[in-house]
């Protein structure tokens, strides 16, 4: 099974054409500038006036509610995904909190699948509760399971691939069946990015991501992202967005302007790579199962235009999993992913990081899986580091 790699293709040089597009600057800078103020001025009463009750399309007040810089970038990403608006915060939790809460409110119910990002389920599981607000997991592989749970639903809440084990939704379907009850749709899009799936234009109504991953790139901002319909963002903006304070910052805003010029010629690399990696572990006789989207039959594989550099594998019981993650040598142990940089989580280790909440049953992973990113180092130097150390760490 191999992707179509005239649709890859396709996909990176329309995000090369729209990731270069430059806003016009005064003196014609090849790099935009980097707004660093708290605040703007104005030349008259008029004129502030104006801005406070949001006349003017260029009338910035406050940076955390608004900057040049940071328009910049959410003008990128609401291009890259062809939506009409987007709005930036500190984090990826920053912009999943602000969405859903936009959304919600007590009494109402959430449906979300059931593999989530941790910090997410956390946030599900922890606060929503104390607001009055249910949340419902499902298994987002099963179409019919999700649909049959929507009725009543307020909000729902996808990711995929999903965390840790990768699973596919089929997006489009759930999109229209979301809109039949009035439910509104929402993504987590960071593993693809808006490169590889743009879930906006399948009828998703609200895409999510953590745009410290593949988006900054360079593992050196934290940061997040939501693009949507200008209706949707603008209640993002009025409810949620100015008073949790989670703004994102015009450095930062900066420094993912960057990543994105980048990103198409990554995204190529990590894919080549990780798709060379996947095949040889999938192939060695100590690995039982490799979770990752190209080797899925599942419907949503039909929305994913390439594939990125993080996915899990399983080792059987002879690989003593603590001595393979000591013996790795370019792998280095971390958490977050899409950086240059290769990185592995073992499950067992992650799913320890809240006691009695992520249990392996809870999310139906094993504790022998490995979670594996893929950087931009050779290909053949990353291979021989895992070769090597799943030899150095069989059991005696």
């Amino acid at each position: 099974m191999m992707p179509d790699p005239a649709r890859a293709a396709a996909a990176l040089a329309e995000a090369s054409r729209i990731v270069c597009e430059d806003a016009p600057h005064e003196h014609q800078p090849v790099v935009g500038p980097i707004y660093q103020t708290s605040l703007f001025t104005f030349k008259d009463f008029a004129e502030m006036q104006q801005a406070f009750a949001g006349q003017r399309k260029d009338g910035y007040v406050y940076t955390r509610v608004g900057n040049p810089t940071v328009h910049d970038f959410e003008r990128r990403i609401a291009a890259l995904e062809g939506a009409e608006a987007a709005r930036g915060f500190a984090s990826g939790m920053g912009a999943i909190t602000a969405t859903v809460m936009s959304v919600v409110q007590a009494g109402d119910r959430i449906v979300a699948v059931r593999h989530l990002y941790g910090d997410a389920y956390r946030f599900f599981e922890k606060l929503l509760p104390r607001m009055g607000v249910k949340v419902d997991y499902v298994d987002g592989t099963d179409a019919d399971a999700v649909e049959a749970a929507l009725p009543g639903a307020k909000l729902l809440y996808l990711e995929s691939p999903t965390s840790m084990v990768f699973e596919l939704q089929d997006l489009e379907r759930l999109a229209a069946a979301a809109k039949k009850y009035g439910v509104v749709t929402t993504i987590d899009n960071s593993w693809a990015t808006p490169i590889f799936q743009k879930p906006h234009m399948l009828g998703i109504d609200l895409v999510l991501h953590s745009a410290s991953k593949y988006i900054g790139g360079h593992s050196d901002v934290v940061a997040g992202v939501v693009a949507g319909s200008a209706a949707h963002i603008a209640k993002i903006n009025e409810l949620t967005h100015p008073f949790f304070g989670a703004k994102l910052a015009p450095v930062d805003a900066f420094l993912l302007t960057r990543g994105l010029r980048t990103l198409p010629l990554r995204l190529k690399q990590h894919m080549d790579s990780t798709l060379t990696i996947a095949a040889r572990l999938k192939a060695h006789a100590h690995v039982v199962k490799v979770h990752h989207p190209f080797y899925s039959n599942h419907p949503g594989r039909a929305t994913l235009m390439g594939y990125t550099g993080l996915f899990t594998f399983e080792v059987d019981e002879t690989i003593d999993v603590a001595r393979f993650s000591d013996a790795l040598k370019y792998f280095r142990l971390g958490v977050s992913w899409g950086g240059h940089e290769s990185l592995i989580v073992p499950v067992a280790a992650s799913l320890a990081q809240t006691p009695g909440v992520n249990s392996f049953e809870r999310f139906a992973v094993s504790p022998r899986a490995i979670r594996l990113h893929v950087g931009l180092e050779d290909v053949e130097t990353l291979w021989t580091d895992l070769e090597t150390a799943l030899a150095s760490s069989l059991k005696t």
